[in-house]
């Protein structure tokens, strides 16, 4: 769950864990160059573990470079009722990928969302689909961060306390017996329309008086719980990806310069090499994949965004990949005994 709730402090959106986006993933299946696999999860820690069934869930694909959509695939889902939850998978192009509503065509009817150990897994023509919980591949050292940044103002991460230590990481990964509700996609790869590559981001929104309101987004993992303040990532939140570098390079910039200590120029040319603004992940499938390339689910990602964000000075945590991954679609490990919520 690299992007687990919306803030330090702050709870899901709309107070709803339903809608809180997590992770997306991309990488080519390593079977068969011709096909991608898409997933995009979400936190799974609602009473009634659950997707929402009022929300409309979004994959975007840009292919052109001009930060609008033009491939989606929107997903609703049925009130849950026993146990059990069926969804919708349109897919849309052109002008129809932009529109709020579900558009296109039907790629999946009324499928089976998976609760229990055995996955559903669903095949349409070149499709194929896997909707529901599964275990959680990020990995992360959470109490160890706390130990490493200054964050007592409550509102983001501020700086280090005093030199990063190697002996503040607990190397204990907090998600390793978590779950998350997944959509995960295998695709031709031609679908995305690389020339050469595509970028990629999650939407969720909620209808509210009939209305679709945007209320989280996913693109880059660790991204905006890192650069943003919680007001901040709010508007985040509801914005989108063509207005992302207009409203929040500068912010970017300052924390790489305090907590980094980047120069201004060093700090805005770091940006764009990493290609994080707009908060779209970018991928390439005739490079090797692994982030910032897609995203496999055994890269470490904490490692990466740290070493930004502190310009290398962070220690390695000692954390490795989980074990339970799959060899095969839909990759994410058999669920575990639900636990607790981890802390927002």
């Amino acid at each position: 769950m690299s992007n687990h709730f919306t803030g330090l402090n702050l709870g899901p959106p709309e107070g709803d864990t339903r809608l809180d986006l997590t992770d997306l993933y991309v990488f080519q299946l390593p079977t068969e160059a011709s096909r991608t696999v898409v997933i995009l999860n979400c936190n799974s820690f609602a009473k009634k573990a659950a997707f929402h069934p009022d929300a409309v869930y979004r994959i975007n694909i840009d292919n052109n470079g001009d930060c609008e959509t033009e491939v989606a695939l929107s997903l609703v889902f049925s009130e849950p009722r026993d146990g059990r939850q069926r969804a919708t998978v349109y897919l849309a192009t052109g002008l129809e990928a932009r529109k709020a509503e579900p558009a296109g065509e039907a790629i999946f009817k009324d499928v089976e969302v998976s609760f229990g150990p055995e996955p559903h897994i669903h095949k349409s023509g070149p499709y194929t689909c896997f909707l529901g919980l599964r275990s959680d591949a990020f990995f992360i050292d959470f109490a160890g961060i706390l130990n490493m940044f200054d964050y007592k103002g409550g509102k983001n991460f501020t700086g280090f306390e005093g030199t990063p230590d190697p002996s503040r990481w607990t190397r204990k990964d907090l998600f390793a017996n978590y779950n998350v509700f997944s959509m995960a996609f295998e695709l031709p790869t031609r679908l995305l329309g690389a020339n050469p590559a595509v970028r990629i981001w999650g939407r969720v929104s909620i209808r509210r008086a009939g209305k679709l309101v945007p209320v989280d987004r996913s693109g880059h993992p660790t991204f905006a719980n890192f650069f943003f303040t919680d007001e901040l990532k709010l508007e985040f939140n509801r914005s989108e990806p063509a207005q992302d570098r207009e409203r929040f390079l500068d912010q970017m910039i300052h924390t790489l310069e305090h907590v980094g200590g980047y120069s201004s120029p060093e700090a805005r040319a770091l940006i764009d090499a990493e290609g994080v603004l707009p908060d779209m992940l970018s991928f390439d499938p005739a490079k090797a994949g692994g982030y910032p390339n897609g995203r496999l689910l055994t890269d470490h990602i904490v490692a990466h965004r740290l070493a930004m964000l502190s310009n290398g000075k962070i220690p390695p945590d000692g954390l490795r990949p989980h074990t339970d991954l799959l060899t095969g679609f839909p990759f994410l490990g058999t669920p575990h005994p639900h636990p607790d919520p981890p802390p927002a």
